[in-house]
């Protein structure tokens, strides 16, 4: 809740460790005050004492200082909103009210019939922000830019970004550079999330792993997106994001229609970005993800084993080695439906394919369960194949160009989601998959991004770019509704769709398709400096890693690799040795007696993985567990002692592996000493207060 000055034009939000606060001036320039440690109500009211700077040549005193900058009057930065009505464009606006419900925050303001108002709301130290624009007054508003906030940070010298980029099979990878003076924009103009780059960035000047000041911002938006970090000429910073990659224009509102941007997410953490990490962490688990005090199961997925090759007992078979080494969640990947004997055809077919299913996915479904497990499909809802029964019928259905060539991606278009009625075929399909089967679990994969964003016959073919999105959401809100005992995973061809928005949706992600378990570390760390352990899938493949490199690794270094998110197998089962199950079935008792520390416990990250020993750490209550990876032993070296965080420095900690107990600011080396004795190997390694 917020605490509101007696003039009613200053406003402080206040977490357990931080605030912030804003200001109204007599002339309606809503300014940004602070944002940072816990300040009383007082200190904001001072800080809205100070005076703004006085006039400089060729700048303005508002630039850095609002809080949410329009276009229009004495400003040169970056507008977080952009309105072109009948009339003109710009905005002018004024302030109406505030008013607080449900602990959120909301400042109104008119412009001549444009509504504007700015939602604001505390979740521990994270600031939610959003803002809705609304057609009270007009013939017709065009939202060229709508941002869901801008966030403005403190004077500080030498700020540095950091951010998380990629590619297929690369995502998440962990780059920190100096800020200079400018902008940087990082985003996607593909439609959805995008491999190249998460929405969140940090900012700090000095911080370390665990000590210092990191600001964050995460956006929560699973298509086209936009995040600019401005370097002002006056030294200040200036975050601005929001949905849409430019400024081509976003939606049309007629009169009495609404737009309600994204989430936009803000934390400031004085703990370095490992406590920064741990609050986006809590702040996940406890708003954003469904079910999140359920730990997920360890899941086995055909669809390294088997592509597109597959049939009933073929399943069958894959799934009885699966229940073998302790698996709980079976799912059927690509292959079972339609047409599909390859990615030529089939998308948009979604029931079974009668030569491979004769009577359904029922009669599968209940043996899988019989064996004790729970079953589960993959999906790819919104692309259609042009060699489908559908494309066939409405092959007006599809994003596309008139006059130009329909571009085709893994041979396979998009489906334009933002019309009615492929969004009511869609949720017509999949309504009667599951209901026609007991499905527990379903992996939604988007394999291709937007290209020829057309609408033939729509008076503003653009809004299909944002509309798509939306009716994303309502597809799974319907279908969460309707079936709420199945889960649903978040896939686009790997991490090319995780953000706050979808994740609000799903169970889990697909962090990347890269599983070879050495590339695996730099991609869960970059992951996990914004996304907690319990959405982060990680699967167990085969060696030599024939799917993308080609690496050979040990059982029980792939296994420690994937046990630091939500367990998976993908491998072929039905290859592996009778010494290879066993092991493997070792390890998935070893996951499921730690998972609860895994997928609910803090994060430390101790040794990032540059070279060398990498480790990370989990704490939940009395418990501990590290898991240590070696990626090469050099010139005989000793591996290097790990210094735990988290414990209590008065308490004693036994070590399973070892037997040894330990203080709670323990060094950690015997046990890593005895588990790590080559290159590409790993160790666990587990704690127990007594």
């Amino acid at each position: 809740m917020a605490d509101i000055a007696e003039d009613g034009r200053t406003w402080l939000l206040s977490g357990p460790t931080s605030s912030y606060a804003l200001h109204l001036t007599d002339a309606d320039d809503l300014l940004h005050l602070h944002w940072g440690p816990r300040i009383t109500l007082a200190d904001a009211e001072a800080l809205a004492a100070d005076p703004l700077p006085g006039y400089w040549p060729f700048e303005s005193p508002l630039d850095g200082r609002e809080e949410y900058p329009v276009e229009g009057g004495p400003r040169f930065v970056r507008p977080a909103l952009s309105v072109r009505t009948g009339e003109r464009r710009g905005t002018e606006w004024r302030f109406v009210s505030h008013e607080t419900e449900d602990e959120e925050l909301r400042l109104r303001f008119d412009d001549d019939g444009l509504a504007i108002i700015l939602h604001y709301r505390m979740r521990g130290d994270v600031v939610e922000r959003r803002v809705t624009v609304r057609n009270g007054g007009h013939a017709r508003v065009e939202l060229l830019r709508a941002d869901a906030a801008t966030w403005t940070l403190p004077d500080r010298e030498g700020w540095r970004l950091s951010q998380l980029h990629g590619r297929w099979a690369a995502e998440s990878r962990l780059t920190t550079a100096p800020l200079g003076p400018g902008e940087k924009v990082i985003g996607s103009r593909r439609g959805h999330t995008g491999h190249q780059h998460l929405p969140w960035v940090a900012l700090d000047t000095d911080a370390t792993e665990e000590r210092g000041e990191v600001y964050g911002c995460a956006l929560g938006w699973s298509g086209s997106w936009r995040i600019a970090v401005a370097h002002l000429p006056d030294a200040r910073v200036q975050i601005t994001g929001g949905a849409g990659h430019d400024d081509s224009g976003l939606l049309l509102l007629e009169p009495g229609e609404s737009y309600i941007t994204p989430l936009f997410a803000g934390l400031w953490s004085d703990t370095g970005f490992g406590g920064a990490s741990r609050a986006w962490h809590a702040y996940q688990r406890a708003y954003v993800v469904p079910d999140a005090g359920r730990d997920r199961p360890v899941l086995f997925n055909s669809w390294e084993a088997t592509g597109f090759d597959i049939s009933e007992e073929q399943q069958l078979a894959l799934a009885r080695r699966a229940a073998g080494i302790g698996v709980e969640l079976f799912v059927v990947d690509d292959g079972w439906f339609g047409a599909r004997t390859g990615d030529r055809a089939g998308l948009g077919d979604w029931t079974p394919s009668p030569g491979r299913f004769p009577h359904g996915l029922k009669p599968l479904a209940d043996q899988v369960h019989g064996l004790g497990m729970q079953f589960g499909i993959w999906v790819e809802p919104e692309m259609v194949n042009p060699d489908s029964d559908l494309y066939r019928a409405h092959p007006d259905w599809v994003q596309y160009q008139p006059g130009r060539r329909r571009t085709e991606l893994r041979n396979q278009l998009v489906l334009n989601l933002a019309r009615e009625d492929v969004q009511e075929y869609v949720w017509e399909q999949l309504h009667a998959l599951l209901a026609g089967a007991p499905v527990d679990y379903v992996k939604w994969d988007f394999n291709r991004c937007f290209t020829d964003a057309g609408w033939p016959g729509e008076p503003y073919p653009q809004r299909l770019w944002v509309d798509h999105v939306r009716a994303l959401y309502a597809l799974l809100d319907r279908l969460r509704a309707a079936h709420p005992g199945v889960a649903f995973e978040s896939c686009s061809g790997g991490g090319g769709r995780i953000d706050l928005g979808v994740m609000a949706r799903t169970d889990q992600v697909w962090t990347s398709d890269n599983t070879d378990p050495l590339d695996r570390l730099s991609i869960q760390h970059g992951f996990s400096q914004i996304h907690p352990a319990r959405v982060m899938a990680a699967w167990v493949t085969d060696s030599p890693n024939t799917q993308l490199n080609g690496r050979v690794s040990s059982l029980r270094f792939r296994f420690v690799s994937a046990m630091a998110g939500v367990l998976g197998v993908g491998g072929d089962l039905t290859e592996w040795t009778g010494e290879e199950l066993a092991e493997a079935r070792r390890w998935v008792e070893l996951y499921k007696e730690i998972r609860p520390v895994v997928q609910r416990g803090e994060l430390y990250r101790l040794r990032p993985p540059t070279g060398g020993l990498s480790a990370v750490q989990y704490v939940l209550g009395d418990e501990a567990v590290v898991l240590a990876c070696l990626q090469a032993q050099r010139y005989g070296e000793p591996v290097p002692a790990l210094r735990l965080r988290g414990l209590d420095p008065s308490a004693a900690y036994a070590c399973r592996e070892t037997g040894q107990v330990h203080r709670g600011a323990v060094l950690l080396h015997h046990g890593l000493r005895t588990g790590l004795t080559g290159d590409l190997d790993a160790a666990v390694v587990r704690l127990r207060r007594i």
